[in-house]
């Protein structure tokens, strides 16, 4: 995950642009900003990700923005989280030992993988 920041409880006006000028105004530098969509309709999830180029300048963003005002709300900011259920280096392997020597392996089908969206592709590169 590197330097990201989770920023979240964001109205869904808000875009990348609007992001990096309240960056700039405060002397903080980010090296990519990624605001999250829905893939549909393409309006805000309400919450982006700020890639940081330092851990301190990544902490300086979250104590700028945690608990921020905007508009009616508090903006919530903290070190990003990877993704539920995304495995890190070797922590496959590690899993695949933890298996219970009593459980039978299930018999399945063959089964592929379904291909990953583009949404899903650019949010694996900004995480």
């Amino acid at each position: 995950m590197g330097f990201t920041v989770f920023l979240g409880n964001l109205p869904t006006w808000v875009t990348a642009d609007d992001i990096k000028q309240w960056l700039t105004a405060e002397d903080l530098v980010a090296d990519s900003i990624k605001v999250i969509r829905n893939h549909e309709t393409q309006e805000s999830k309400g919450f982006a990700f700020v890639e940081a180029p330092t851990a301190d300048e990544m902490q300086a963003i979250i104590r700028r923005f945690d608990r921020a005002p905007l508009e009616d709300r508090l903006l919530r900011a903290n070190p990003a989280q990877p993704p539920k259920g995304k495995s890190g280096p070797g922590q496959a392997e590690a899993k695949a030992g933890q298996q219970r020597p009593d459980r039978k392996k299930r018999g399945g089908r063959g089964r592929e993988q379904a291909p990953r969206s583009a949404f899903a592709n650019e949010l694996a590169k900004v995480l």
